[in-house]
């Protein structure tokens, strides 16, 4: 579908469960699943305990407040900051404009090495079919494979294959390509999740894995890092980086309630991790395994050596990974989506041109950085992102102010936000964003 917006015609969600698992899609993704489980691993339930508080303090805040803005302007991040820029002076709407640019580029740089992380996947998804991935003997084995594949120039094939299936998806268009495939592939992810976690419990020992993930350690309480891990968790993993959840926001109707939404992509990007969590220490429990890593190490190593020792462990691979390429697709195309929509609502390109020139510039730097992958998402999720949240916290807040923001977040509601949403955005979630930088720069990532 689409709507009005001045002289231009933006596509927009069909309905609101579309936008709801579109944003869900954008929040669930390699963090659910390959570091929340090694945090509850180490931490147990207070791990937990701390990280839902994080999570309704960041979900009241920085994702009702990114969806807000977005559609207010009915623009990505260029347009919004310069928004909000221009209601302080028309002169300044450029300057803000420049700003946003920040954020946008942020999240093309983050999806081109989402890129590489997806093209490896979709080789463990075609490698569980055949064996291929599965034929070691040892850990050693697993890891030399993994090694040659995150290689420079070591997978080229699956990532041109990943970006296809990316790119047409979002050739689409928001209402036909992206809410389509979110509401084929959320349901999907968990119900393949929901499906492994009852086989993982069904085997001897699981209850040991679950014994110690719930655990409440009042030591645990003590460790200044866990506060640390749990913010950047929650941070991350509500996909809070000034440019996605503005954009997808840019689409949804004025009907639709913000906070509402804002709430169930919380709680269904919470399930999301746990059901990872539910799958992965029980498992590890029931070899007698100790879940010492988390990243593609645990991913892409440590779980199919676990796997080719359980019973069935090719077909437990495949459900597995198949459910991760799911997570990773849905948050590869709303991370694309900002400097697609750039193109469209700043110089006017269509739909298709749009994606055409992402996708080059997509293609041709993700090929080039395969070999160093993991430096080049270290410093963007370590430096860009909680600047691009921050900058949209403080355009928002700040910036466009205390009337544009409660007008904004109360547009579809029944009853006007109350008067404490204002200084929960502009102070609380603003102060956790500089946290989220300042704690990461100084660990080198916390997230």
């Amino acid at each position: 579908m689409t709507e009005k917006n001045g002289a231009a015609t933006r596509d927009w969600w069909n309905s609101r469960l579309g936008f709801i698992l579109a944003c869900v899609g954008s929040a669930v993704g390699m963090g659910n699943i390959w570091l929340f489980p090694y945090r509850m691993a180490t931490y147990g339930g207070s791990f937990l305990l701390v990280y839902l508080v994080f999570d309704v303090l960041l979900g009241f805040s920085g994702v009702v407040g990114e969806m807000s803005f977005g559609r207010a302007v009915r623009s990505g991040p260029v347009e919004a900051f310069g928004t909000a820029c221009a209601s302080r002076g028309e002169g300044k709407r450029r300057l803000g404009r420049l700003i946003g640019g920040i954020p946008m580029l942020g999240a093309l740089a983050m999806a081109i090495g989402y890129s590489v992380v997806v093209s490896w996947i979709v080789k463990y998804v075609i490698g569980s079919v055949s064996g291929s991935v599965l034929q070691f003997d040892s850990m050693d084995g697993f890891a030399a494979a993994f090694g040659s594949m995150a290689s420079a120039f070591g997978n080229n094939l699956w990532l041109f294959v990943a970006l296809a299936v990316t790119f047409v998806i979002m050739a689409m268009g928001i209402s036909s390509g992206i809410e389509r495939a979110n509401k084929i592939m959320i349901p999907v992810f968990y119900a393949l999740f929901i499906g492994l976690a009852v086989y993982v419990a069904l085997q001897p020992g699981a209850a040991d894995g679950y014994r110690w993930m719930f655990t409440i350690r009042p030591e645990a309480f003590k460790d200044p890092m866990l506060y640390a891990f749990a913010l950047g968790q929650s941070f991350f993993s509500l996909s809070l980086a000034g440019n996605g959840t503005i954009i997808y926001g840019s689409y949804l109707s004025d009907k639709e309630d913000t906070v509402s939404s804002a709430i169930t992509v919380a709680i269904c990007d919470t399930c999301a991790a746990m059901l990872a969590a539910l799958v992965i220490i029980p498992a590890m429990a029931t070899t007698g395994a100790v879940l010492s890593e988390s990243g593609p190490g645990l991913m892409f190593i440590s779980l199919p050596y676990l796997f080719s020792g359980m019973p069935g462990g090719q077909i437990v691979m495949f459900i597995f990974f198949l459910a991760a390429l799911f997570a990773g697709l849905t948050s590869l195309v709303n991370l694309y989506e900002a400097p697609v929509a750039t193109l469209q609502d700043n110089l006017k390109f269509s739909r298709s041109g749009a994606v055409a020139v992402i996708a080059v510039i997509g293609a041709a730097v993700s090929v080039c950085i395969q070999g160093i992958v993991s430096q080049w998402m270290d410093f963007v999720s370590i430096y860009i992102c909680p600047l691009g949240a921050g900058l949209a916290g403080i355009m928002f807040a700040w910036v466009w102010g205390r009337k544009a923001v409660e007008d904004a977040v109360s547009t579809g509601r029944k009853r006007p936000i109350g008067r404490w949403f204002y200084p929960l955005y502009k102070y609380i979630f603003c102060i956790l964003t500089l946290a989220v930088f300042i704690l990461g720069a100084v660990n080198g990532g916390i997230g």
